[in-house]
């Protein structure tokens, strides 16, 4: 390989960041810039950095409908940022002041299935100023899932899972007659998802970007969530580098590239180089397999790996019957792979269905040493999936959106591993989660990151493992059969041990509600289905729990083992709660937790609902509480202490108000 195939690049042509700023607009109402709907007070230090500033289409200027506020699942309100959003006819608008210098926007929004499913395509225009400056396509293709788990594509279909039980009709409707008339599309979720857009110079603070419905659009309603607005900088350029034009690559999209990729990174592996992909759409219809190798893009709004969903001819090994793109280190039964450093770029998958067998996965296998920053990834089945074991593992500063299953997930054995200053919104399972199936996690941080409308499940999920922190997060807006932050012994994870530290993360708008139970979750909830959470020092410390759809805080056993677990060993520190729907604490397990610094006001029912399990002995709850001190607004009376039963298995719900400044 001669010396220009090494520094090879590509001119970007004049920067979208280097172009003249366009003159002011007229007066506008002063933008409103929230973070997860939000006063960006109520969250300072807290949740990832992001390079974008958040308005609500309901905060902005509109000839449209606001819909919502609303927590009920399977609605547009529901699974909106915020519980809110705007619905557009064709002709009408939303208008949106910018609150600084952009030159990019991403727009979530949702628009209508096809009436057979699979989705449909509709125009969206975007004028700066007045003027029209673009046209977004929309599409729906990677939206609108139906049924039970693992949901379905078709509105049509009938139950996937007749023999289970299901709260429409309080039955197993495959067991009941007359069988029960189910209303199809069943359960309809996974509404919204988004779309970036590079406007082509920079707009000043002050000028306006309106969003509107072309006459004769078939998208009725287009609903629109949110506008991130964004001012981004220069594509990178790396002048000593394998570049992949160099070997083949085709940046149109038209040619596929995954083999000019792998010849650059073999090259630049013998070289002891870096592999530059430069601006450009590569389209990848597999995995790259990565190994000791460091692969960099010019930024992630410029270098696009784009791929298809392709079927196997039979179903590999692992069980998979697709694959499609993403960048895989090896098994870690073949000693995985280690140094490999990926940033600066975004994967686009082709994912429309979730089946669990598939490595389908943005970021997969096993990874040691190796750090991840600065990617985009959407429609994945899951962002970033990691079987281990591995270890010192290093994700930051990455924008997880639009997945059909997780975002991150650390699986089985992955060790001294940290997730940062990453974004999520709208994953079709737990946010970011840590699962020790069969081996043990340990010493992870996931810190100061950002989870937003997880659709279903929860926001941040621990399944076992020992010495792990979850800190400094923002949770917002989990929609169903979840929490905002969830510690579970479940799924078959090795038992809690050492020390398990949740410290200082912000939740709101959160505890769902339980399909199955029928009952209300807590922001965060403690759950001991398959063992007794009873083996660790849990510590709960500095944690703000804002407008709680149901209680603050959940701990619960299963009722076929409400008699067999417990929960112990958890205390709660220098806690906030602003506004309950129902009770600060639900407490359906036995064991107990000591509580010091909690502080609660606008509570919707008895501070502490406390069935233990459900036994009711002459000596009280199956559950203690310890009082040590310094727990204001009422909620921890003294005649609840030590097990005083309340017991309240479905309490009504009060809105809370909106949460402020404490």
């Amino acid at each position: 390989m001669t010396a220009a195939a090494v520094g090879l690049g590509v001119s970007a042509g004049t920067p979208a960041g280097a172009r003249p700023v366009a003159a002011p607009a007229a007066a506008a109402p002063a933008p409103v810039v929230t973070r997860a709907a939000l006063d960006p007070a109520l969250v300072a230090g807290r949740g990832a950095k992001v390079a974008f500033a958040e308005q609500e289409a309901e905060n902005a200027v509109t000839n449209g409908t606001v819909i919502g506020p609303d927590r009920t699942a399977y609605t547009l309100p529901a699974e909106a940022s915020g519980r809110k959003a705007v619905t557009l006819a064709p002709g009408r608008h939303v208008e949106f002041t910018l609150p600084a210098s952009a030159n990019a926007i991403t727009v979530r929004y949702s628009i209508p299935d096809a009436p057979g499913g699979g989705g449909i395509t509709a125009p969206l225009d975007v004028a700066v100023n007045g003027k029209k400056r673009s046209t977004m396509t929309l599409t729906s293709q990677y939206s609108w899932l139906y049924n039970q788990y693992p949901f379905s594509n078709d509105p049509g279909a009938g139950l996937l899972h007749p023999d289970w039980w299901i709260t429409e009709c309080s039955c197993v409707p495959a067991a009941t007659t007359p069988a029960p008339a189910i209303e199809k599309p069943f359960r309809a979720s996974h509404f919204y998802d988004e779309q970036r857009l590079l406007l082509g110079r920079t707009y000043r603070a002050g000028d306006t970007v309106r969003l509107t419905v072309p006459a004769g659009s078939r998208a009725v309603p287009t609903t629109v969530d949110l506008l991130d607005s964004e001012l981004v900088g220069l594509p990178h350029f790396e002048p000593l580098a394998a570049n992949v034009l160099a070997f083949g690559a085709d940046p149109t999209g038209r040619r596929d590239a995954a083999d000019a990729i792998d010849k650059a990174i073999a090259f630049a592996r013998r070289t002891h180089l870096k592999v530059y992909i430069p601006p450009g759409t590569y389209r990848v219809d597999r995995h790259i397999v990565v190994d000791d190798v460091t692969i960099v893009g010019a930024g992630n709004w410029y270098t696009r790996i784009k791929g298809r969903e392709v079927a196997l001819d039979k179903p590999a090994a692992d069980g998979s019957v697709h694959t499609g793109v993403g960048f895989y280190g090896k098994d870690a039964a073949d000693g995985g792979s280690r140094n490999v450093h990926l940033s600066g770029f975004a994967i686009e998958g082709d994912v429309r269905s979730r089946i669990d067998t598939d490595q389908v996965n943005g970021i997969g296998g096993a990874l040691s040493d190796s750090t991840i920053e600065g990617l985009h990834i959407s429609h994945t089945k899951v962002g970033m999936w990691f079987d281990g074991p591995l270890k010192n593992l290093r994700i930051s500063d990455n924008i997880i959106v639009d997945q059909i299953a997780d975002a991150i997930n650390f699986h089985t054995g992955v060790t001294d591993s940290r997730v940062s200053h990453t974004f999520v919104r709208n994953s079709g399972d737990d946010g970011l989660a840590m699962w020790s199936e069969k081996t043990a996690n340990a010493r992870n941080t996931f810190d100061h990151n950002t989870v937003q409308t997880p659709v279903l499940a929860n926001g941040i999920a621990i399944y076992g493992g020992t010495d792990n922190t979850v800190s400094d997060n923002l949770v917002a807006d989990p929609v169903r059969e979840g929490s905002a932050l969830h510690v579970g012994s479940r799924f078959g994870a090795e038992p809690f041990a050492g020390r398990l530290n949740l410290t200082g993360n912000t939740t709101v708008r959160s505890g769902t509600y339980e399909l199955n139970w029928n009952i209300g979750l807590g922001a965060l909830w403690i759950f001991a289905l398959d063992r007794s959470i009873d083996g660790a020092d849990i510590q709960v410390t500095g944690n703000n729990f804002l407008d709680s759809t149901y209680n603050a805080i959940m701990l619960v056993s299963d009722w076929a083992v409400k008699d067999q677990y417990v929960i112990k060993g958890v205390h709660f520190k220098d806690i906030k709660v602003d506004g309950t729907g129902t009770s600060v604490l639900s407490a359906r397990a036995a064991g107990g937790a000591t509580f010091e610094n909690v502080d609660a006001r606008n509570v919707g029912a008895v501070g502490v609902n406390n069935c233990g399990s459900f036994n009711f002995p002459a000596t009280g709850s199956e559950f203690s509480l310890t009082d040590l001190g310094g727990n204001d607004g009422d909620w921890l009376a003294p005649w609840l202490l030590p097990n005083t039963i309340t017991c309240n298995d479905r309490p009504d719900v009060v809105p809370p108000p909106a949460p402020g400044a404490w």
